[in-house]
Order: structure tokens, then C-alpha cells, then sequence
């Protein structure tokens, strides 16, 4: 055999491996580019919305390990867990010894995830900070997972659901909001969180939009001086009831005296997945009942 014809085996063959070697490469919310040889068959996720994600792209079979509060879907609850924001327990990472770690920048510490990069594991950090983004993040999960059918069926569903709630609700007479995601201290969203996206694509104004810090704390006073027409929120350990009550309370502010307060179940918004599409749609519903009631008046 011809030394040429040998060599160029030999290249082609090089070439095909160092193709194989990165079969799979995508880019994180980071800018980092992540690498996979194959697609993941051993994933741990460093949130709950992470873990929702996962099973939603057709991933949860891969799972290994999941963030503590991982409680959707119930299977997610048998996993093992591996920690919560404040503390990853890298020893049970390594135990788990996952081919893929995907985490959640404002939600997980830096120097876990870098300890964990620096430990040799593959990294994927994600921040799905609009709507636009879950659908995105679901692609991209179901090509790091060889799951990629079922992630693009679940992210177009998701995508027709927001159209579709935007064409309906987007263009109605604008709502003044105010959001509460935790009442003691009270705390709201502003312009770049993803919740603002849910108030604006059912034609609302989040009154603390402008400020500055992604979830501020908030007085009283500077709600009456906001001037909503709606609040919205609630919590895990409220009922609707309880959070209209708690609103009632101040009906000696008078500019808080027509002022409703609507519940809105936090796992169906305040959580980064598929699910807030239900959210979007219990906000848009609650919105369009305040403006009748303007009508009314």
C-alpha cells in the first residue's frame, strides 16, 4: 500500500476522532462553550427548575442526582440528592460520578460550580431569565441528553402557548401590578426577571419594573406610592384565601382600599419551567377580571 494513501488513512482517521471527541458542543449562559464525546447518560441538576427541565426534555431517565426541593415530577423525589444553593455536597457528586452537572447561575454559588469544574466534571450553566429562554434551555438539554425529539416537541408546545396568550392578552388597556413574591420582609421582581415577561405578555406594568436589584425588598409605603390596581402572589404556605386577607388588612390605606389581591400558585411562576406557562395564564385571567371591574366602575 502506497505510504501516501497510508497517511492519508491515518489523517482521516485522526480527523474522524478528534470529530467524535466533541460530538456535542454547546454554549452556556456564561458564554463557556461544554463538550460532550456522547450524549450525557449520568446528570445531576443543581436546582429543582433544573430538574423540571430535565425530566421535561425527556431527560429524567439520566438522572442520578438532584438539588434538594426537587419534588416535581414525584419521581424526582426518589433521587438522590446532592445539596441545595447553599451547599452542594461535592462528596455525593463524586459518588454519583455524573458525565454532566447542569446548574443555575443566580441560584447556585460560583465557587461550587468552579470547585466542581476544577474536580474534571462537565459544567453546564444555564440562566433561562425570559420566557423566550425556557424553550431554548429545553433544546439544549435534549442535545446534551441525545434526547433532542422530545426537547424540541416540549419547547414548541411551550412556544404555542405563549404565542398564543400574547395574541389574546398582549395588546388589552395596560393593568398596574405589583408582584409579591415573599411578604415578611416584603419582596417583589423588577424589569429583567421573568416574572416581569409574564406580567407584560398579559398586558401589564410591573409598578418597580426600573429598579434596580433583581428581587427587591420592598416597604408598604413605597407599594401605596406605586399606586398598583392588582396585587399578585402568594406563597407555598398561604391559601388564596389567606392572601387576599393579608391585603385586606391595609384597607386603611386608602389608596390600597380598591386594590385587589389575587393568588397565583409560586411552583406555576416563580419557578423557571414549562410551568409557569400556567402561571401565565391564572396572570392573564386575573388581569382581565381587574380590568371589568375598571370597566365598571
Amino acid at each position: 500500500m502506497p505510504i501516501r494513501f497510508v497517511a492519508t488513512v491515518f489523517q482521516v482517521a485522526v480527523l474522524a476522532l478528534a470529530a467524535h471527541a466533541a460530538d456535542i458542543t454547546v454554549t452556556d449562559d456564561r458564554g463557556k462553550p461544554v463538550a460532550l464525546a456522547a450524549p450525557a447518560q449520568r446528570i445531576i441538576a443543581l436546582a429543582p427548575s433544573i430538574t423540571e427541565l430535565a425530566y421535561t426534555a425527556g431527560a429524567g431517565g439520566r438522572l442520578v442526582g438532584v438539588a434538594r426541593h426537587s419534588d416535581y415530577p414525584a419521581a424526582a423525589q426518589h433521587l438522590a440528592q446532592i445539596g441545595d444553593a447553599s451547599r452542594i455536597d461535592l462528596e455525593r457528586v463524586l459518588s454519583l460520578q455524573p458525565d454532566l452537572v447542569i446548574g443555575w447561575r443566580s441560584g447556585n454559588h460560583a465557587a461550587d460550580i468552579e470547585r466542581l469544574e476544577q474536580l474534571g466534571f462537565t459544567v453546564y450553566v444555564a440562566e433561562p431569565s425570559a420566557l423566550a429562554a425556557i424553550p431554548e434551555l429545553l433544546r439544549t438539554i435534549g442535545a446534551l441528553a441525545g434526547t433532542g425529539a422530545a426537547a424540541r416537541t416540549a419547547a414548541d408546545e411551550f412556544e404555542r402557548g405563549i404565542t398564543a396568550l400574547r395574541e389574546r392578552y398582549g395588546a388589552r388597556t395596560r393593568v398596574r401590578v405589583f408582584y409579591e413574591i415573599w411578604h415578611q420582609p416584603l419582596m417583589t421582581v423588577n424589569g429583567r426577571h421573568m416574572i416581569n415577561d409574564v406580567i407584560r405578555l398579559c398586558g401589564g406594568a410591573n409598578v418597580f419594573a426600573s429598579v434596580h436589584n433583581l428581587t427587591p425588598v420592598v416597604s408598604l409605603e413605597s407599594v401605596i406610592a406605586a399606586q398598583p390596581e392588582v396585587v399578585l402572589g402568594g406563597s407555598s404556605a398561604t391559601t388564596p384565601e389567606e392572601f387576599a386577607a393579608q391585603w385586606r388588612s391595609y384597607e386603611g390605606f386608602v389608596r390600597l382600599r380598591n386594590v385587589r389581591a389575587m393568588f397565583v400558585d409560586p411552583d406555576h411562576i416563580q419557578r423557571q419551567t414549562p410551568r409557569i406557562l400556567r402561571g401565565a395564564e391564572v396572570v392573564c385571567r386575573h388581569l382581565d377580571a381587574v380590568r371589568t371591574a375598571r370597566s365598571a366602575r
